[in-house]
């Protein structure tokens, strides 16, 4: 037995066709509250053991012997090309299949791979483990949206993204503050073994609470081939210009994340365990508030049907711009700090609105797939190149003698947040025509 559930979106005069559900995937009350714990645990734990790296890199190249050209590589390149382009086919498997399983498998390998980055000796090592920790985070996202799509009613599905995206902040405030205080007393090792093996108990968990997730019902669009699927998606100009939007992102936060923290150390003169507090709970506290935010206003967005959907996010990102390039400028470390959190506020903000309008245009069964395009978007060449530019800009200062080198590679951030706003204004404006061709 099915339900036709049609949602009342007026965008430009047109409505999107109505979607069918099965009545019994959805789900209510106490267990739509453990899914929502479960999914936000998910996403801590793989936030904390993808940033880990970040907060305890100086004591990983002081160990280890590496350059800030190395240290980009391991949080950049190493990371991002596995990431991103893996969460294709594992987007695919949740569509098609159970996205239940895929995450728990996912989550075990990650889980597995943390914990023997804290034993390698070398650069090579550890380049390797982060291979694997990006091979399993990479489905993490695909397939919790896919669940979503399942297990929660379309009018609670912006607030289940915003939830599951809380995990991104609250695990990089988890990560930053308790990896930097277990990194400056038990050493870096020790917090990546923590954090692997704590890994595997969410996995159990991911297994037993969301339950079965029957298979999808066969539709002539969730059957096309795979690569016709995604060339369709990257057709439409709504689409395609989120897809530049997660692109200009990439440049904007994986640069922001990956040499804050140095950034501030190098420059302030602040301890790891100082600057994994203030910056770690700034972040989090900023993804309470963004996310959950994002989710329940993308909802309103949404229902009120303005042809302007994406405009607050886009302001919020030309604000950040301005306020990350004075941070890079402050001339003490609090005021520096108080300044990135816009900027902090704008990615938290932004998880949403992206997805939740990626999903919008990519219509029933894939949503999966659409979230696996935006994220190799955001994923690729910005974690790719990002933080690979900041170091080799700041190694080049360095062997210049030019002060606070590290500081203008990260003038890369403010200017690919203003791009990020150009584009996402760009998608904005094509999205009610998109949602009138389905």
């Amino acid at each position: 037995m099915t339900e036709t559930i049609a949602q009342s979106i007026d965008l430009n005069g047109r409505s999107p066709p109505a979607l069918s559900y099965r009545k019994n995937e959805h789900v209510r009350g106490w267990r739509m509250f453990a899914i929502f714990v479960t999914l936000l645990l998910i996403n801590v734990f793989s936030q904390i053991d993808r940033i880990l790296p970040f907060i305890l890199s100086e004591s990983i190249k002081s160990d280890l012997g590496l350059s800030d050209t190395q240290i980009g590589l391991l949080t950049g390149l190493a990371f991002a090309v596995c990431y991103s382009l893996l969460s294709l086919p594992l987007a695919r498997a949740s569509d098609r299949g159970s996205p239940r399983l895929v995450l728990v498998s996912c989550i075990l390998l990650w889980s597995v791979m943390t914990t023997l980055g804290g034993f390698v000796a070398s650069f090579m090592l550890l380049a390797f483990t982060r291979f694997g920790v990006a091979i399993g985070e990479a489905g993490a996202v695909p397939a919790g949206h896919a669940l979503i799509a399942r297990k929660i009613r379309p009018e609670r599905r912006g607030l289940a993204i915003g939830l599951f995206a809380m995990g991104v902040p609250l695990g990089t405030m988890v990560g930053f503050a308790a990896g930097g205080a277990i990194g400056d007393t038990l050493g870096w090792r020790t917090a990546m073994v923590g954090a692997g093996a704590a890994g595997v108990l969410i996995a159990l968990l991911s297994l037993i609470v969301p339950g079965p997730t029957p298979t999808l019902r066969r539709t002539a669009a969730n059957s096309e081939p795979f690569v016709e699927s995604s060339r369709r998606l990257l057709a439409s100009p709504a689409f395609r210009w989120l897809v530049i939007a997660s692109i200009f992102l990439g440049f904007a936060g994986a640069p922001f994340y990956a040499f804050a923290a140095p950034f501030l150390i190098r420059t302030y003169g602040f301890s790891a365990s100082e600057v994994g507090m203030a910056f770690g709970l700034l972040q989090g506290l900023m993804g309470i508030i963004g996310t959950p935010l994002g989710g329940r206003w993308f909802d309103r967005a949404v229902s009120l049907g303005t042809g302007g959907m994406l405009r607050p996010p886009a302001i919020l990102f030309l604000i950040a711009s301005a306020t990350t390039t004075a941070a890079l400028l402050a001339p003490i470390g609090w005021l520096s700090i108080a300044l990135l959190v816009p900027g902090m506020l704008s990615f938290s903000f932004m998880q949403p609105w992206a997805f939740g309008a990626a999903h919008l245009v990519a219509g029933e069964g894939k949503q999966a797939q659409a979230s696996s395009l935006v994220m190799i978007g955001s994923g690729l060449l910005g974690p790719a190149l990002g933080p690979v530019i900041v170091g080799i800009v700041s190694d080049a200062a360095t062997t210049a003698h030019v002060a606070n080198g590290l500081a203008l590679g990260l003038l890369i951030v403010p200017i690919a947040s203003i791009l990020t706003c150009v584009a996402l204004l760009i998608a904005s404006g094509r999205i009610p025509a998109s949602l009138g061709q389905r």
